[in-house]
């Protein structure tokens, strides 16, 4: 049998990247005599496999060019969107171009592309032109991929009336057009600024039924069976493959573990916003005021840079109940039994990780998928709550963290994030739906 070959196309921004690699790296344990060649620009690449000795030997990164123009002055920071354009619309070329790469590096002809849904084109493209099947990947929470998928649908319905709820998609109706990521509707008279990104995104709907299989690194038996059903119906292959959780950290620089280890069960609230999410100047202001406030313990993950926006006195007057540091291994931190409510910017990663833990959580949403997160914690799982107005205020945050940690309103709540966690271990288990589809996704990939 000739070996197998697995090029692996990555979306080098975000937290993308990485979940990708994550999934191929339970696929490369599972197919130890497939070599997969991932491709990513140099910059992501250094970040995912300098210093890492837990990817199997059978993964090899390769850089494709980030699609700067050669007339852009070195050093000048450029915003992520504009960069995120100059990749795309220089993607088809320069993938192909790293694949050859690939190709001749290993001695092995390509038998299969696994990518990011958000390179769905190149990916799509090349698959026809080297005859060979394409996996596409959706790394973020799967019920965010539907306005994607059904772009077109939405633009219809809701650009000329004021329709608000997307009840018209199977098993959305909890969500709301407020909630939708940036791109997926167009301000009237701005059709024509549509960026490269908002189009690739649009044409998910188009590209995905040609497609293998879709994967979804998340749970069928989370989701919807509606939203399920509308998917499994339009595409060849639905495969819900589970998601590897982050690995356990020892370290913990910051001795947060130890500081928790002096409160009350369920007593500590615990905030991050992640890595890319800046929370603007005066709601830092508006959290902290509530923090001091509530007089509940916190521990609050919250980058140096940004602690000279804190009210004066604030870390002083609060040394006793709180904990600010720029870094918490946050895996120990959601399963550690003092913390009672997680305050989040409902980044996929967090969300998935508040959930396995039995975390009740507070959402402030930012920006991409986040309002379907938020909306989606709130009002289907009903495992925690939006922030009033959608951002934070300090009665806002008050009242909720009052809600969460105190109140009998929300012990429903409670229950709920703890429910959460243990269908989350049946539905990762052996017996779960997601390991009969890593084993159908194996099987592609190595039979191709």
């Amino acid at each position: 049998m000739a070996s197998k070959h697995v090029v692996v196309i990555a979306f080098p921004f975000g937290s993308h990247p990485l979940a990708l690699l994550k999934q191929i790296i339970r696929l490369a344990c599972a197919a130890p005599n497939v070599t997969f060649s991932f491709i990513n620009t140099a910059k992501s690449n250094q970040s995912l496999f300098s210093n890492k000795p837990n990817i199997p030997h059978n993964i090899k990164p390769y850089n494709v060019s980030d699609g700067v123009p050669e007339d852009h002055v070195p050093g000048t920071l450029s915003p992520v969107p504009v960069l995120v354009d100059w990749f795309l619309q220089a993607s088809a070329e320069n993938i192909e171009q790293a694949i050859d790469f690939a190709v001749k590096s290993t001695n092995q002809r390509v038998t299969c592309i696994v990518s990011d849904t958000f390179v769905s084109a190149p990916s799509l493209s090349l698959s026809y032109k080297l005859n060979v099947p394409w996996v596409a990947c959706w790394p973020s929470l799967s019920i965010s991929f539907s306005p994607h998928f059904h772009t077109h649908l939405i633009r219809q319905n809701i650009s000329n009336c004021s329709r608000k709820s997307l009840d018209f998609l199977p098993g959305l109706s909890h969500v709301t057009v407020e909630d939708l990521p940036d791109g997926v509707l167009l301000k009237p008279g701005q059709e024509h600024k549509e960026t490269t990104f908002s189009k690739a995104l649009a044409s998910v709907g188009q590209l995905l039924p040609q497609a293998k299989a879709l994967v979804m690194h998340f749970y069928e038996e989370l989701d919807p069976p509606l939203f399920v059903q509308d998917l499994k119906s339009k595409l060849k292959s639905l495969l819900y493959v589970g998601l590897p959780m982050s690995q356990s950290n020892t370290d913990d620089p910051n001795s947060c573990l130890p500081w928790l280890d002096q409160h009350g069960a369920r007593s500590v609230a615990y905030l991050s916003f992640g890595t890319v999410a800046t929370v603007p100047h005066h709601e830092l202001v508006e959290v902290s005021e509530a923090l001091e406030a509530s007089g509940f313990p916190f521990l609050w993950s919250l980058r140096d840079d940004q602690k000279c926006i804190l009210p004066n006195g604030f870390v002083e007057r609060t040394s006793k109940t709180g904990k600010i540091v720029p870094w918490v291994p946050q895996i120990e931190v959601l399963a550690h039994g003092s913390v009672g409510v997680f305050v989040t910017h409902c980044g996929s990663n967090s969300v998935i990780e508040g959930m396995a833990y039995g975390m009740p959580m507070i959402g402030r949403p930012f920006f991409g998928d986040h309002g379907m997160a938020a909306r989606t914690v709130e009002d289907l799982w009903k495992i925690g709550v939006k922030i009033q107005g959608g951002v934070f205020t300090k009665n806002g945050l008050l009242q909720s963290l009052n809600l969460i940690l105190v109140e009998e309103e929300g012990k429903k709540i409670r229950e709920n994030a703890l429910k959460m966690k243990r269908t989350m271990q049946n539905a990762s288990g052996v017996d779960g739906k997601a390991a009969q589809d890593f084993k159908t996704l194996v099987d592609i990939i190595t039979c191709s």
